[in-house]
């Protein structure tokens, strides 16, 4: 920390007040990453020690700014001590605005609009920025080749098909996997491969998970911006693609995921001469492959490392599975891959995983002592916690936040430099993250946490929306909030 406190005194000539830990719950690249602080402006600190990674995010993400591309501003670097510094993007991923604003299949217009922006941007990543990148800084490779191909697939056959119990026959897997194999590298893969473009890595400017009414009534979604890309090296378009379409978790319903890939290649044709027919040919191998890569990790993470939570994203990657087989025939016989999938889709295991899957629901409500009372819990249990906020600052005491609510960027910029808040808000975080682990391990299907302030518009509004963002990086959890008081007064 001594390290980026000095990167940030030295960048912006004040000192470090307060710092805020942002690495998620389902964090596995072993980096650190830390919001700092100061009396008026904030960072993003990154700490990790595979030095050639961090030259390769460093690189890249200086070559796509001066390409226009919107990624972060690298503010300060200290690589001898696996440091460096970064703009602050805000709080809102992709799916954090994804998951707050749908019902089920049922998308709101501004989410959809966020990721049509965003596939729209991605072939100047792949063209515009691929054609003079230096793909010498690559890490681990320089190209989605032969080799990284392997690697994915092996990951995929020992840590989930052998780690699950799924029966193969390895001749026949591997004689699958080397035509696989080569009918990927017949693609063009002259072209930059982002690798991780998927919906947790792409921030969203100027919004928040709250503006869920905004955004069902048709409000601004905000602009994306990219992280995550120094796996990046060369090669094939259509991997990019399927991995935000056929992200597990985002669990997009097929007609949105085919109305995005009909976008992304519109925009694709600005930049190449498309041939689609082509382009579709290879589609649906490169969608296989980022599935398996993606069941690999999970069975890696959630089998081999005993993290219960990585095996809650498999249902949704099963359910990919299962509609490409209904739904998709390839231009190569791969039958082994084929029957391991079937057996995957039967698997006793694997289906107790998806009856396992059914999420935690945790209702988060805001209200007034002084004119409610307590919530009362709907869902017949009873329980959960009540947090009285009403020793903490006061923005409604202030002439300028009475007709704001905890939700306008006044008030939560205003609470956000209350040090008691933080505080607060660690102690909150620390009780509530052991009950829904507990809940979660115990098939618990509600929790109930509840926060009063006096009028309840302004502290407990916002404590209840930090709440819901941050349990929303969680896998297996349903996140509700609901603002008594702001819905009395129609707000």
């Amino acid at each position: 920390m001594d390290v980026l406190n000095n990167l940030f005194a030295r960048h912006f000539h004040s000192p470090v007040l307060r710092v805020q830990p942002l690495q998620g719950q389902l964090g596995g690249s072993g980096r650190k990453i830390i919001r700092l602080c100061g009396e008026k402006l904030t960072a993003v600190g990154v700490l990790h020690d595979v030095r050639a990674e961090n030259v390769a995010f460093l690189e890249f993400s200086r070559h796509f700014r001066r390409h226009g591309l919107p990624v972060a501003e690298i503010y300060a670097e200290d690589l001898s001590h696996g440091a460096y510094l970064v703009e602050d993007l805000g709080d809102t991923t992709l799916f954090e605005f994804l998951s707050a604003n749908r019902q089920g299949e049922s998308i709101a217009p501004p989410v959809i609009e966020a990721y049509r922006k965003a596939v729209a941007l991605l072939p100047r990543f792949q063209v515009e920025a691929g054609r003079d990148l230096n793909y010498k800084v690559c890490y681990p490779r320089s190209s989605f080749d032969r080799q990284s191909i392997a690697w994915d697939l092996n990951y995929f056959k020992y840590y989930f098909l052998r780690l699950a119990g799924v029966p193969f026959n390895e001749q026949e897997l591997e004689d699958d996997f080397g035509r696989l194999t080569k009918f990927l590298l017949t693609a063009q893969r002259d072209y930059f491969l982002y690798r991780d473009f998927q919906s947790r890595n792409i921030m969203l400017r100027n919004v928040t998970p709250a503006t869920a009414e905004a955004a069902v009534a048709g409000g601004p979604c905000g602009e994306p911006f990219f992280l995550d890309y120094q796996g990046g090296r060369k090669g094939a378009l259509q991997y990019d693609i399927a991995s935000i379409l056929y992200d597990a978790k985002a669990d997009l319903p097929p007609e949105l995921r085919r109305q995005l890939l009909d976008h992304y290649l519109g925009a694709l044709g600005n930049y190449i001469k498309l041939d689609r027919e082509a382009f579709l040919q290879h589609y649906y191998a490169y969608v296989y492959v980022r599935i398996m890569q993606a069941l690999g990790a999970y069975g890696f993470r959630g089998f081999y490392e005993r993290k219960p939570l990585f095996l809650q994203s498999v249902p949704y990657a099963l359910k990919n599975v299962r509609w490409l087989l209904h739904n998709v025939t390839l231009p190569i016989q791969l039958p082994a891959l084929m029957e391991a999938f079937e057996r995957m889709l039967g698997s006793e295991k694997l289906q107790n995983l998806a009856s396992d899957s059914t999420p935690l629901v945790v209702r988060i409500f805001s209200f007034s002592f002084h004119r409610g009372g307590l919530p009362k819990d709907e869902s017949g249990h009873g329980g959960g916690f009540v947090f009285d906020t009403r020793s903490l600052p006061n923005p409604g005491r202030e002439e300028r936040f009475k007709p704001l609510t905890g939700k306008d960027a006044p008030v939560a910029e205003y609470l956000n430099r209350q040090e008691s808040v933080h505080q607060f808000l660690a102690g909150v975080m620390s009780l509530v993250d052991a009950s829904v682990s507990n809940y979660q391990g115990r098939g618990f299907n509600s929790l109930m946490v509840s926060f009063g302030c006096t009028g309840g518009q302004h502290r407990s509004v916002y404590l209840a929306e930090q709440l819901a963002r941050r349990l929303r990086e969680r896998n297996g959890l349903e996140v509700v909030v609901r603002h008594l008081e702001l819905e009395k007064q129609g707000r």
